[in-house]
Parts: structure tokens; C-alpha cells; sequence
């Protein structure tokens, strides 16, 4: 049998996938999350690290976290990533899984810097259809929140809403219902992967500014500020 760690970002498609990994009897040894060194939150998700401890308590599994200088390159990412998977493979783990859906670049490039180091990818969702994702997410009995969404997608209003039927209906034209394309990411703090309901509170929204290399591709995104209770 595989020995895997998840790579978590405390959102619905990581949850999702761990809740399809437990059904078939595969036990996560670590959830992995990556988190800005200068703020302590998740990066793109701005879920602060404390709710991310949280969630792995209440899931029973181990989180190891790595964290990214706000002067990260690419270069440099790999080489801690590199670093993180030595470790996990000192630890006798030899799959890292994550919920990706469709993004063929991305898959290549994990499974590429994974082979490198001589360790496994798992993609327990790839390639199913997004609505039939969000659906099992919200049949399973999993609770989530929208805590970030691109600006030039949606509008704040979706901020700090709960992911449901409602909500998927809500979504504009041309929004994937997973938020596979960076529209909006989630924080999960129940369902049937929680031993006991993650406690939070819903603080200020706030919107960043990221400057494109080029200047001409910058963006915008709402942030909802959480807070561990």
C-alpha cells in the first residue's frame, strides 16, 4: 500500500479528496501546507496557520508546514519543496496527493519535480466533472466557506458565503463551480472527515493588489479575514 501524505490548504477539493482516500481504507500520514513566512496564512487562501493546526486536530492527522519567504522564485521554491520531500521520505512516505482537477501544466509540473526526488503523485479527483465534485462535496455533509476570490471574476459579495446549492447557482457564467481557475478558495470547518467542527470567527474583508512581471496581467483579490476561536 502507498504511504502518502495530502498537500492541504484547508479548502473543499484537498478535503474532499482525503474523505475519498479514507473510504478506501488508504490511511494520510501527514496533511503538507505551504504558508507565507511573513504572515503566517496560506498562500492565495489566506487561511492563518492556527485554523489549519486546527483542522489537522480534529482530523487526527499530523500537519507539516512549510514556509515560503515573500521573496520566494521559482528556483527557490523548488529547492525547499525538494528539501520537504527528502524529509517526507526519511519519514518512509512515498505519494504526495492532491486535489487537482484538470490543470494539465500543473499535474505535469508535480509529477515532474515529484519524480525527481524518486516519489509518487495521486490525484484522487482528476479529470471529474467539476458540478458532480461540488455536488459529493456538499452531499457528503461538508461545510465551507468562500475566504478569497479573484476580483476580476467575482464580486465580494460571494466573500464569507457558504458553499451550497445557493451558492452554486449564484455563480456567473464562465466561473468554474470548483474555482479550479483560481475564481474563489474555501476553508472547510466541517463534515464527515471532522471529528468535531473547526471553531472561527469572520473577521474584516479585505482586497490585495498583486503586480503581474509584465505589468500587464495584475490582480486583484478579496481576502475574508478568520480568526480561531
Amino acid at each position: 500500500m502507498q504511504n502518502v501524505f495530502l498537500n492541504w490548504s484547508g479548502g473543499k477539493d484537498c478535503s474532499l479528496a482525503l474523505h475519498r482516500l479514507q473510504k478506501q481504507g488508504v490511511k494520510v500520514e501527514f496533511l503538507f501546507t505551504t504558508l507565507s513566512k511573513e504572515t503566517n496564512r496560506v498562500s492565495m487562501h489566506g487561511v492563518p496557520k492556527e485554523l489549519i493546526t486546527r483542522q489537522a486536530m480534529s482530523l487526527g492527522i499530523h500537519s507539516r508546514k512549510m514556509y515560503l519567504p515573500s521573496s520566494e522564485s521559482a528556483e527557490l521554491y523548488n529547492k525547499l519543496m525538494q528539501h520537504e520531500m527528502q524529509l517526507m521520505q526519511a519519514r518512509g512516505l512515498n505519494t504526495a496527493v492532491f486535489g487537482d482537477i484538470f490543470l494539465e501544466d500543473l499535474k505535469t509540473y508535480r509529477e515532474e519535480q515529484l519524480k525527481a526526488v524518486g516519489m509518487n503523485a495521486l490525484f484522487p479527483l482528476w479529470k471529474e466533472k467539476p458540478k458532480q465534485l461540488i455536488t459529493e462535496f456538499i452531499d457528503s455533509g461538508f461545510k465551507a466557506i468562500v475566504v478569497c476570490v479573484n476580483a476580476g471574476k467575482l464580486d465580494p459579495s460571494f466573500i464569507g458565503r457558504e458553499i451550497n446549492r445557493e451558492f452554486i447557482r449564484d455563480l456567473p457564467a464562465g466561473v468554474d463551480v470548483c474555482g479550479e481557475n483560481g475564481e474563489f478558495h474555501t476553508f472547510v470547518y466541517d463534515g464527515p472527515v471532522f471529528s468535531t467542527p473547526v471553531q472561527f470567527t469572520k473577521g474584516e474583508t479585505v482586497l490585495k493588489h498583486y503586480p503581474s512581471a509584465d505589468g500587464n496581467h495584475d490582480s486583484d483579490f478579496y481576502f475574508l479575514d478568520l480568526k480561531h476561536v
